[in-house]
């Protein structure tokens, strides 16, 4: 399975894309974000927009997991202060 490597909204905040610039700029649809907040790998053209927005590589969002892997890698990463 497909997951975030990373915590994509936080990234994008930090990037100077909070969620109320990105409904007033239309960057990305609350479906999208919704998928996001939970942790849901981004489709083929939200990906697109990540990094675009942050100036990424797909790598850099997702990773894949195969799906008998262990629960604690299939796991989101916790936020690393030190990042």
């Amino acid at each position: 399975m497909i997951i975030q490597k990373i915590p994509i909204i936080p990234t994008l905040t930090a990037a100077g894309y909070n969620p109320a610039r990105i409904r007033r700029e239309k960057l990305i649809g609350e479906k999208y974000m919704t998928a996001l907040r939970h942790s849901h790998a981004p489709s083929h053209g939200l990906l697109d927009t990540l990094c675009r927005l942050l100036d990424c590589q797909p790598g850099d969002l997702i990773a894949y997991v195969p799906d008998d892997a262990p629960a604690a890698e299939q796991a989101l990463p916790a936020d690393d202060p030190d990042t």
